[in-house]
């Protein structure tokens, strides 16, 4: 993406959200809310609640595809929500139960705005972006496929974008 309002990072090593924040607040004086995402890795399988706890996730990716991808994404969010910064870190290789394993920072002048654009950017990375994750522990490893609830939290993004802005400039 070319704006310096939104970057994309793919990275192995972790993320402090302090910095993170105070750098939202650097790049969007004029911001009346900060939003923050942080996912973190659980550690039960994902496939049922049973007590056989992982180890880690291992996370791959295919490199600028991902970035690329990540950035139509914030671009998207950005046309339907407008925002003043976007920020989208995500970790690849092991992670750890409990690590963080992705970030995303939206500012805006308005807070339902900046609500929304994260949540539009969550959803959408969790169904479109190329990451492939890998539970290892107790069980062995296992592959996980797209959810179901990921897919269905992406569709209702597939309403009419005006009428999500238009709510949103009512409730300044």
């Amino acid at each position: 993406m070319s704006s310096s309002k939104c970057t994309v990072v793919i990275q192995e090593k972790d993320f402090d959200v302090g910095t993170e924040y105070a750098q939202a607040c650097s790049e969007a004086p004029r911001a009346g809310a900060v939003v923050f995402f942080v996912g973190l890795v659980r550690d039960l399988y994902d496939l049922d609640s049973n007590d056989d706890a992982i180890d880690y996730l291992e996370l791959e990716h295919y490199p600028g595809m991902t970035e690329r991808l990540c950035d139509e994404i914030i671009e998207q969010a950005d046309q339907r929500f407008g925002f003043d910064y976007a920020r989208v870190i995500h970790r690849v290789g092991k992670i750890y139960a409990s690590e963080q394993i992705v970030m995303v920072a939206v500012a805006s002048r308005h807070r339902d705005n900046a609500f929304q654009a994260s949540q539009f950017i969550m959803d959408y990375l969790k169904t479109r972006a190329t990451f492939w994750k890998k539970e290892v522990g107790a069980r062995g490893e296992n592959w996980l496929g797209r959810k179901n609830k990921d897919l269905n939290a992406s569709k209702r993004w597939e309403t009419s974008p005006t009428s999500q802005i238009e709510l949103s400039e009512t409730n300044e």
